[in-house]
């Protein structure tokens, strides 16, 4: 059965979830936090996550942005095959809730209209944009800022097949090691493995959005993100960078079938907020 969405739902959601994604950390990201001080080993380590405690407190009850850089806004949308969508196109209704949201959230507005000219957009738009058609009638609204500290840091490795799973292990402590203090850790590594150059980018952002308490239902797969969270807790970088136990929250990794003459890896690091709210319409 055929069933109508309004696109205001969808600005009025969305602008709501930029607002509500930029102020109040994810109910999975505060367990990790909280869990964090107790098991952080260093006492600076444990002084600097106290610090970020205090700051998240401060960011929900005056309601301040928890990061300066509230990010590009990053959005997936799985939308039921049996939707009608009724009303103005769902880009320009996406958009337009991100340009409402940044505006009346009074949130930063990041976004350059042209990556050379660097005229600032003034809203934060445009978005980008992940669309997926999905069996059903509603439609599963991710809203994921992102910011450029920690995006920066991310890597795509176009591996060998030969490589093999050492190769991928590699690839992603590479990429944390280099990212150093740089990504404000205690981070969240999402990592693709699999696809294509641009298949294993999207599998690793999308896995960012993933509970740091839910662990990949493939077995070795569980067992990559376990060994690779206690080796990367192993590097020593800590919290804010400044030494300790406490590099990462988790390891989040998707696959996905691949050529036999490749074996792409993308490592997507996110900062100790790693902001995501998730609703469905």
């Amino acid at each position: 059965m055929i069933r109508t969405v309004k696109t205001d739902d969808i600005i009025k959601n969305v602008k709501e979830m930029c607002i509500e994604a930029n102020h109040y950390l994810s109910k999975d990201m505060d367990i990790a936090m909280k869990k964090a001080v107790h098991t952080e080993t260093s006492e600076l380590g444990k002084k600097i996550l106290n610090q970020l405690q205090e700051n998240l407190k401060i960011a929900d009850e005056e309601m301040i942005p928890i990061c300066q850089d509230t990010g590009m806004a990053v959005l997936f949308l799985e939308i039921g095959q049996d939707v009608h969508l009724e009303g103005m196109s769902i880009e320009d209704a996406v958009n337009e809730g991100v340009r409402q949201g940044y505006t009346e959230g009074f949130l930063r507005k990041s976004v350059v209209r042209d990556p050379l000219i660097r005229e600032n957009t003034k809203d934060n738009t445009p978005a980008v944009i992940h669309y997926t058609i999905v069996p059903g009638s509603n439609v599963k609204i991710t809203m994921a800022p992102k910011g450029f500290g920690s995006e920066n840091m991310s890597r795509i490795f176009m591996l060998k097949p030969a490589d093999g799973i050492e190769g991928v292990k590699n690839a992603i402590l590479t990429a944390v090691a280099d990212a150093g203090p740089n990504a404000c850790p205690p981070m969240v590594v999402g990592v693709g493995i699999g696809g294509t150059f641009e298949k294993c980018a999207f599998l690793a952002k999308k896995a960012l959005t993933r509970s740091v308490e839910e662990r990949s239902d493939v077995p070795y797969v569980k067992e990559l993100e376990e060994e690779m969270l206690e080796k990367i807790n192993q590097l020593g970088i800590g919290p804010g960078g400044l030494g300790g136990t406490t590099t990462a929250l988790a390891v989040n990794i998707n696959t996905y079938p691949t050529h036999i003459a490749g074996l792409p890896v993308a490592v997507n690091i996110c900062c100790h907020v790693n902001r995501h709210v998730i609703r469905t319409i």
